[in-house]
């Protein structure tokens, strides 16, 4: 055996051993998507599985928070924007699906608004409403992250930033009474694409669909954060100077992340609007972009799975507490948030990751095998470095 054969052979095998992990990963993900549109509604109720589809759209929305938070470092307290506009560009829709040509929403009428908005008019054709609920809060993203992020603006004043965008574009929404209907949104929903909104079997088809752009989201992001471009990103979150010494430019990169983020927040948004039944500029509200901070904090950081984990296990624990015990339930979520914070800083998935494993065999009365002098002999890269350096000896 060559020299440049032993080298290459730890290499197969790594690339091989990535190639199975990823192709169990799909597995798990299609193993869950099936699980949820086929086994889910057996289980819960009407009530209950709207109420999981709904979470599954704010997961959507999480996982673009930890794509910018959690790989980038760019911590975004006003991402409830992005999440409204994709909310507000469907509900437009929806308000104009099933009027004649010509008449407008009723909410216009009650305020004396005689001719449709120029900008409303979009937003009768299906397609258009579609690119959007994706395009709109894109651009929105990549304008406001090329005006910051060329700035050198970044940490704390970066959130600043984001959290004054929210109170610029909730009070706008707020006040604009014949534009947007002001504080009470856009709701009273009929039709879409000829079928009725509220039935059963179409907001089936929602909560199907929104399992889908789950999946879909988790496979682009898991794709981006992979590889070198990945590997980039976490690079501009530890160290960005460094960056700009190597020679990268790390202000399109950002400005990329942080549209494809704002994005996914509007997907997260119309898929949230559709099986809701309203949007209001609630949404926009700054305590409801902290909480999607929060669900990526408590799943864990730098963890696809754990943004979705913690939104579920959020919003779970909130409906539950809140039925349960409706005058106590927010002291329920404040220890949570405590708990989180104080004893699980890296979330449940850090904490798994870390020592969550070990802890857990304990519990089960088996003790973790230690890697002792004898077993370093045994593995097989040590091997295989007493073979390139016998090779090299001869």
């Amino acid at each position: 055996m060559t020299v440049d054969a032993a080298v290459e052979i730890p290499g197969i095998e790594k690339r091989q051993r990535r190639q199975r992990l990823l192709l169990i990963e799909v597995g798990v993900v299609v193993a869950i998507a099936f699980l949820l549109i086929f086994l889910m509604p057996a289980v819960l109720t009407g009530v209950r599985l709207n109420q999981l589809g709904r979470f599954l759209a704010l997961a959507i929305a999480a996982l673009g928070i930890d794509l910018i938070w959690g790989y980038t470092g760019l911590l975004s307290l006003g991402h409830g924007v992005f999440f409204a506009l994709g909310g507000y560009a469907l509900a437009m829709h929806l308000q104009l699906a099933p009027l004649k040509a010509g008449t407008l929403p009723e909410f216009m009428n009650l305020y004396g608004v005689t001719e449709l908005p120029w900008f409303w008019q979009p937003f009768g054709s299906f397609g258009l409403t579609t690119i959007a609920v994706i395009l709109i809060p894109a651009l929105l993203g990549a304008i406001l992250g090329y005006l910051v992020f060329r700035n050198r603006i970044k940490g704390v004043y970066f959130s600043i930033l984001t959290q004054a965008a929210t109170i610029v574009f909730f009070n706008f929404f707020n006040g604009q009474q014949k534009l947007f209907n002001g504080t009470n949104g856009l709701t009273n929903y009929k039709t879409i694409l000829g079928a009725a909104v509220n039935t059963p079997q179409t907001q089936f088809v929602f909560y199907t669909l929104t399992i889908l752009f789950l999946a879909a989201t988790y496979a682009l992001c898991r794709w981006l954060t992979v590889g070198r471009f990945g590997n980039l990103l976490i690079a501009i979150r530890d160290d960005e100077s460094r960056v700009r010494f190597t020679g990268y430019n790390p202000t399109g990169f950002k400005v990329l992340v942080f549209a494809i983020s704002a994005a996914l927040a509007g997907l997260a948004g119309a898929m949230f609007t559709i099986q809701t039944g309203i949007i209001s500029p609630k949404a926009m509200d700054i305590a409801f972009s902290i909480e999607m901070v929060i669900w990526v904090a408590v799943g864990g950081r730098a963890s696809l799975v754990g943004a979705v984990l913690g939104t579920l296990v959020v919003n779970f624990a909130k409906s539950f507490l809140s039925e349960k015990f409706p005058d106590i339930w927010l002291f329920f979520q404040g220890a949570l948030f405590l708990i989180v914070v104080t004893v699980l800083p890296d979330g449940f998935v850090g904490w798994f990751r870390q020592a969550g494993g070990d802890r857990l065999l304990a519990l089960l009365g088996k003790r973790k095998q230690l890697l002792t002098y004898p077993s370093l002999s045994e593995d097989p890269e040590v091997q295989q470095e007493r073979e390139n350096l016998g090779a090299k000896g001869k």
